[in-house]
């Protein structure tokens, strides 16, 4: 297991960048959402995704070519799934001081949300699984979710 200090500050920087981009769009910038996301980012986000990331390239150390490609993929596709997506918009409400906003519909808002964005996520995931290093995934996942971060502020628009 690691947490380091480099992915502690990348997560609450580039997690709450992408949130305050989305909350600036939207007219509903609050600094307790600001500093919430950067908690976040720096310590939940920080912890489980290098790790998890560790983890994929372990699991799929024996396979080769495309087997292996799918695989990772898939396996990041799997873990920022909808159920990450609705803890990632409970943490947007928590923050927000939105409580009465924290109820179920954030699941269907984030299951909508995931099926729609499914092929921007696999071809993101793929990339970076794939093509980017392991010391650099989790600031190009950071910096892929801070850009979903927008979509799945909106996602409440779209998908209530």
């Amino acid at each position: 297991m690691i947490y380091t200090k480099k992915d502690i500050i990348k997560g609450a920087v580039i997690y709450a960048i992408g949130d305050t981009i989305a909350a600036l769009l939207l007219h509903e910038f609050q600094l307790t959402r600001l500093l919430g996301m950067a908690f976040v980012g720096g310590t939940f986000y920080a912890f489980e995704i290098p790790n998890y990331f560790i983890w994929i390239d372990k699991k799929t150390n024996q396979f080769k070519g495309a087997k292996k490609t799918i695989a990772k993929t898939m396996l990041a596709v799997i873990h920022f799934n909808p159920l990450w997506v609705a803890r990632h918009l409970l943490f947007i409400k928590l923050f927000s001081l939105n409580f009465e906003a924290i109820n179920m519909n954030l699941i269907y808002i984030a299951l909508w949300s995931f099926v729609f964005n499914v092929p921007i996520s696999i071809l993101g995931n793929y990339i970076i699984q794939n093509k980017i290093k392991l010391d650099w995934r989790f600031l190009a996942s950071s910096i892929f979710s801070g850009i979903l971060a927008v979509y799945y502020a909106f996602s409440e628009l779209f998908f209530k």
